[in-house]
């Protein structure tokens, strides 16, 4: 069984997401690629004492990138995003 550490990797601060967390309550994590919605929110609500609304989910496409001197190329890794709506009485210090 996987922990809320184990899906919750990182949250991702930028000034996109800064204004979503001001405006709509809305934060944004990097999440395990397999975790689910329902998984991401039980993890937000135990890691942080709040109460979640919604969870959406974007996956992300690794870009491809240029490895050494020649032409080859590779690519990043694809990855995972969480934008989780938190209830309106909940308050976090993130």
């Amino acid at each position: 069984m996987k922990t809320p550490y184990d899906i919750i990797e990182t949250i991702i601060m930028t000034e996109k997401n800064t204004d979503l967390k001001e405006r709509e309550n809305k934060y944004v994590f990097k999440v395990h690629p397999r975790s689910t919605k329902i998984e991401v929110g039980k993890a937000v609500e135990k890691l942080f004492n709040v109460k979640v609304k919604a969870v959406n989910i974007i996956n992300c496409k690794g870009k491809p990138k240029r490895v050494g001197k020649t032409m080859k190329v590779g690519h990043r890794a694809d990855s995972k995003k969480a934008v989780v709506t938190l209830s309106e009485g909940s308050i976090t210090v993130l």
